[in-house]
């Protein structure tokens, strides 16, 4: 397995961004081209103080060059779309002006135009491609070299390392593009990921507050439609279907008010707390140092609250209620106590549960005050599951002669 990964990657082509010029910084592309212009006019300069093109034969080198270009440019479209024999076909063009130019006398020019081809050929072929086409160019290097083999020795191994260099160069460029490519991915995958968790929350929200909005209206009505058959006054009936019209409005404030919480538009937990407790004349204490919460951490105190109130009103009217909010490290703590009617059960005495009464329950209470004083209260079961969800608890149970209901969640 390690033998087929090494021989293909003798065989690969470097990945197409190595392959483009977008990402190389501007002065790198300014150095390029004055390196590029460099050497075609080293290699016109001389070829002509070779003495190789007298009279009109002085019209070739530029000729020459501006053929080495065009296959030069030809050649960087062909690679970079993976094209091996078109782009071997058009090194082998710049390679056979280098040999006229040889033939011609202009050994130095002839080795300019073969060094040109084998770094390009090293920066932009497959490894082994291009090693074989330097070793082929490297017997032109030892033929035009004065110096023989020492010199072309030494041309031969600048020339392997530029164009290794060069092709290292764009790897690593290449590489960058395609962590960056990544990196953005992985934040649109998780802005998606976040997009689904909020429009996960916002309907559990909206699911809450509608939820019991409706159950209570069919309640309401339900008793309406029974006090119809029932042959009841107009105005018990008109008591029914206006309380039910209330719930309807009370469901759409909610549902208002939920959507401005996860906002973060609406006003600090502890001054909710108060407000809601001033309708049921509960002490509200709060300890610690105030901070801001997360949306869903305030939810869940603001419906726990609402949902305990809720339950002492309706089971333990009249109880002394204490509300008891804390900022901790790294949690808040919410507890709702409440001492129990005289003679009676806590808030959860009467309910039997730790949630609301159910319809069929309360479809019962035609002519009590039961149906009527409903209140807004979401099922402290569901509010232990939205209390789970968030890396926290909450119990609720009697406690002495009332009911007790305490929340933490990390926030």
């Amino acid at each position: 397995m390690e033998s087929d990964k090494s021989t293909s990657r003798w065989l690969e082509w470097p990945a197409s961004e190595a392959l483009t010029r977008i990402g190389v910084p501007r002065v790198r592309l300014v150095l390029d081209a004055v390196l590029f212009a460099a050497i075609s006019g080293g290699t016109v300069v001389s070829a002509y103080l070779s003495g190789a093109f007298p009279g009109w034969y002085g019209v070739l080198p530029p000729l020459g060059l501006a053929l080495a270009v065009a296959a030069i440019a030809a050649y960087h479209r062909t690679t970079h779309a993976n094209q091996l024999a078109r782009s071997l076909g058009l090194l082998a063009a710049v390679a056979g002006l280098g040999l006229a130019a040889h033939v011609a006398g202009a050994h130095v020019s002839a080795t300019l135009l073969w060094i040109v081809v084998s770094v390009t050929a090293l920066e932009r072929l497959p490894l082994l491609v291009a090693l074989a086409t330097v070793l082929v160019l490297s017997g032109g290097f030892v033929d035009a070299d004065e110096t023989g083999v020492l010199g072309a020795g030494v041309t031969t191994v600048a020339v392997l390392l530029t164009g290794y260099s060069l092709r290292l160069d764009s790897e690593a460029r290449s590489a960058g593009f395609r962590l960056l490519t990544q990196e953005r991915a992985a934040r649109e995958a998780e802005a998606a990921s976040a997009a689904l968790a909020e429009r996960a929350r916002i309907a559990r929200e909206i699911h809450d507050v509608l939820a019991h909005s409706l159950s209570a209206q069919m309640v309401h009505l339900e008793a309406a439609r029974l006090q119809i058959d029932a042959g009841a006054e107009r105005e018990t009936i008109l008591e029914r279907v206006v309380a039910a019209r209330a719930m309807a409005r009370e469901g759409l404030a909610e549902t208002r008010q939920a959507l401005s919480a996860l906002r973060g538009d609406v006003a600090p937990v502890e001054d909710y707390l108060r407000e809601l407790a001033h309708e049921d004349r509960a002490e509200v204490r709060v300890v610690g140092a105030r901070r801001q919460l997360p949306a869903e951490a305030s939810q869940a105190v603001r419906r726990v609250a609402q949902e305990a109130l809720t339950n002492v009103r309706k089971h333990a009217p009249g109880a002394r209620t204490r509300v008891l909010f804390a900022y901790g490290t790294g949690e808040v703590a919410l507890e709702v106590r409440d001492s129990g009617v005289p003679g009676g059960a806590g808030a959860a005495g009467a309910a039997g549960t730790v949630g609301v009464v159910g319809a069929a329950g309360a479809s019962g209470l035609v002519d009590g005050a039961g149906l009527s004083a409903s209140g807004s209260g979401y099922g402290l079961l569901g509010m232990r599951e939205r209390a789970e969800l968030l890396g926290g608890t909450l119990d609720a149970g009697p406690e002495g002669d009332g009911f007790a209901v305490r929340l933490r969640v990390l926030a």
